[in-house]
């Protein structure tokens, strides 16, 4: 790390809210010099450089990588492996290959075995965003605060993990370390379920046909800052309910066992037993306060 400089040339793919926020932490830590973005939307890639998200683009993934010491996946779940098999070509020796995404077995699984001797990969996920997208959305402070778990494989280098954990350290993040398998099924539970849950209440409501009007537009505080992540990305959460199956299935599952419970109480009528499901509930909500 010369001058503060952790990352010579930084490759982003995906130039979006996780990609350029990204970016933008280390550009204001100074610990990146040139970044090079790569995606499909030209308009989103000069407003990227207008910003100063990234220096210069290359809708070509071959050319974007060319020479970066760091390469940072930051495209849906299900893309990712076809993405690195095109981009590979322009790998230099040494590189290091990361990702922002939501599942790390299958992504693991598919990634590991193409990459050659000589290039790293290590599997990465900042447990960050917002509903936004875009390099607009893009901030410097996404990740302060914030965990990034890192779930480094047999394959994984010891120096690419080191260099990859100080990379999110200096973005603000809390660094955890973890097995894949337990990273999926934890986010299964705190991550992918909430969404489900918030894209089918809205689907819920919103189908509701007892009035000729929509009710979703009497919807009030408590409703719409439930079901705000049901604004997020369908691309990315059809990714991440396909690639985490699974481990999601067993959270909805286990979530239906209690919301099956909370039916039936209130079905009954039971005062005592609708106040001990919320006060439950309350205690270990405010536990994580």
């Amino acid at each position: 790390m010369q001058n503060g400089i952790l990352i010579p040339r930084l490759a982003v793919i995906g130039v979006g809210l996780i990609g350029g926020s990204l970016a933008l932490a280390l550009r204001e830590a100074g610990a990146v010099g040139e970044v090079v973005g790569c995606g499909r939307g030209k308009p989103n890639l000069e407003k990227a450089v207008e910003l100063g998200v990234i220096d210069r683009y290359s809708r070509d993934p071959v050319e974007a990588v060319r020479d970066a010491d760091v390469v940072f996946l930051a495209t849906p779940v299900c893309s990712l492996a076809g993405v690195t098999e095109t981009l590979m070509p322009g790998l230099k020796p040494g590189a290091i290959l990361t990702d922002g995404g939501s599942v790390k077995g299958e992504v693991a699984r598919a990634l590991d075995p193409m990459l050659p001797e000589g290039i790293h990969f290590v599997p990465g996920h900042p447990i960050a965003g917002t509903e936004q997208s875009g390099a607009e959305a893009a901030f410097a402070t996404l990740y302060r605060g914030k965990r990034c778990i890192l779930t480094p494989t047999d394959r994984t280098d010891t120096a690419a993990l080191d260099l990859v954990d100080r990379m999110w350290t200096i973005a603000g993040s809390e660094v955890v370390r973890m097995p894949l398998e337990k990273h999926d099924r934890i986010l299964a539970a705190i991550s992918h379920l909430p969404h489900m849950v918030a894209y089918s209440l809205v689907n819920s409501v919103g189908s509701y046909d007892h009035y000729e009007e929509n009710i979703l537009e009497y919807s009030a505080g408590g409703f719409r800052d439930f079901t705000r992540i049901a604004s997020s990305d369908p691309t990315m959460w059809r990714d991440i309910a396909l690639t985490n199956r699974d481990a999601l299935i067993e959270m909805m599952e286990h979530f239906e066992t209690f919301f099956a419970e909370l039916k039936e109480d209130v079905r009954s009528g039971d005062d005592e037993k609708l106040f001990e499901f919320f006060l439950r509930s309350k205690q270990l909500r405010d536990a994580i306060l």
